[in-house]
């Protein structure tokens, strides 16, 4: 059928859609989600359809900007429109629903057809639930990671690539700042690509953005690893597992996240690592509740290594409360620096210590005590130097000052309104709050915390401050933090023996850590 092609400006994530007049849809046979071939001028593409009584006139065919570039057609020229079955790979997607199990072949192609947009977001939902569900053998999460793998692109880098991951679930998490030059000033390469927020009032990438411009293209990463050993760069502009990012578009509304293994690990293969430490934060309020359900976790990351010729090992760290005092992108690239000059706090510096000595560790780096290897390269300032250097590297100012750094205009204390100990600081909660305030968008927005787990507190003393340059945010923050009451204050522990009331009215959406 020859319909009249109807451009319109709308995006939806790279996935082609085609929205047809309901008679069009009947007389070709079609429904809602099934797929057409669109073909103009030896162009074509396969497209998703939307049907409509009042949008689409019959004989016209609106198209998204998607469709547009691909097929190279303008307002009112004609375009071919006929149906197409569905992907081979709907077939395997429906085998995994019924609980069966994928073949490395079978994988490639759910993944392919992930990446090129050939599959609607019913199928995606359904794959991605299935695998939730059902749950994947080392031998599927191998074939899915070595999928998203060969569907991306990679990078190869000279010398002996090491480098860290965190699973997420601690706010203010600091360590990649603080770590990637401290690895970095003892000579050996890390390649440290990172992503943006998704849940989390700030990822790596919004961080690093406070001192350094970080969306550089791969030219001008390699410059900056020739120059200085490390990067701290945003890795959405290298398409490396471009699959991850559908995946993510999916598991994030659905509160799921079974994908975790294939999207750490197919990044890191895609950036040549040879040693990798993983961060696995346990507690109350992260993502990993306990040391039994981390030690399954590390093992089959130890596992899936081992599969991909990566060394892996994993720290099993302390979760229970926000890493650190600072929480949003502008406070937390403040106290990395803090950090750097030997002014941190206690906590960033064992979790950069211990990791970074396992790290050294791996790799025989001097025979020494790694820990002890690393503390003494964050003492000394060549740590500080070296991110001085990776920060003017990367387009940023070297001779940054703690006071060039954006700050919230307006600010709230929170008071305790009781003597006690803090008990509990909630790390979600904590989140949660630092984003109402504007973050990571607002990059002086957050929270600072003033007591942590065991401190004393007598009734007036300030908790925690919360920063926005918008008051409406602000507000709107503060009324979350008392509803929350993120710090937990008592004077002794059976004071807050109810630590939660289920049901319970909520008055807000809690947060599903969802992080890469």
């Amino acid at each position: 059928m020859k319909l009249t092609a109807m451009p319109i400006d709308f995006e939806t994530g790279g996935k082609p859609i085609v929205i047809l007049n309901k008679e069009d849809a009947e007389s070709l046979g079609l429904h809602s989600s099934d797929r057409v071939r669109l073909k103009h001028n030896g162009n074509q593409i396969i497209a998703i359809v939307d049907i409509t009584t009042k949008f689409a006139t019959s004989g016209h065919a609106v198209i998204n900007n998607e469709v547009v570039l691909k097929l190279k057609t303008k307002v009112g020229e004609k375009i071919d429109v006929e149906p197409a079955g569905a992907p081979e790979s709907v077939m395997f997607v429906r085998e995994k629903i019924r609980g069966g199990r994928l073949t490395h072949e079978k994988s490639r192609a759910i993944i392919e057809d992930v990446v090129e947009k050939h599959l609607s977001d019913i199928e995606l939902s359904a794959f991605v639930t299935a695998l939730n569900v059902y749950g994947m053998s080392m031998h599927e999460i191998e074939g899915i990671t070595r999928a998203m793998i060969a569907t991306g692109k990679t990078i190869k880098l000279p010398g002996k690539i090491v480098d860290k991951h965190g699973v997420g679930g601690c706010a203010g998490d600091t360590t990649s700042m603080v770590l990637v030059p401290t690895i970095a000033a003892s000579g050996l390469t890390i390649p440290k690509t990172s992503s943006r927020a998704i849940t989390s009032p700030a990822g790596t990438a919004d961080k690093m953005e406070v001192l350094a411009p970080v969306e550089l293209q791969l030219v001008d990463i390699k410059r900056v690893i020739r120059k200085t050993n490390a990067c701290l760069v945003w890795g959405g502009t290298l398409e490396l597992a471009p699959a991850d990012d559908a995946f993510i578009k999916i598991e994030y509304p659905l509160g799921i996240d079974p994908l975790l293994l294939p999207s750490i690990m197919s990044k890191k293969k895609a950036m040549g690592s040879k040693y990798l430490v993983i961060d696995i934060p346990i507690g109350r309020g992260a993502k990993v509740k306990t040391v039994g359900s981390a030690v399954i976790l590390a093992n089959d990351f130890i596992e899936l290594g081992k599969r991909l010729k990566i060394d892996v090992a994993c720290g099993v760290t302390y979760g229970e409360q926000p890493l650190g005092q600072g929480i949003g992108p502008a406070l937390e690239a403040r106290e990395a620096l803090l950090t750097l000059q030997g002014k941190g706090p206690p906590d960033v510096v064992e979790k950069v210590t211990y990791l970074g000595g396992i790290l050294f560790e791996m790799v025989g780096k001097n025979n020494v005590d790694g820990k002890k290897y690393a503390m003494r390269l964050l003492k000394s300032g060549k740590a500080h130097k070296k991110m001085l250097q990776i920060i003017e590297a990367q387009g940023g100012n070297p001779k940054v000052r703690l006071s060039d750094l954006p700050i919230g205009k307006n600010s709230v204390d929170v008071l305790a309104d009781k003597t006690g100990k803090v008990l509990w600081v909630k790390n979600g909660e904590v989140a949660t709050i630092a984003r109402e305030a504007g973050a990571p968008k607002d990059k002086g927005a957050g929270m600072f915390l003033y007591k942590k787990v065991g401190d004393s507190v007598k009734k007036g003393d300030k908790l925690f401050t919360i920063y926005s340059d918008n008051v409406h945010k602000l507000n709107s923050a503060l009324k979350l933090a008392k509803q929350y009451e993120p710090t937990v204050v008592a004077k002794r522990l059976e004071d807050k023996m109810l630590l939660e009331k289920v049901p319970e009215k909520i008055h807000h959406k809690k947060l599903f850590m969802l992080e890469r």
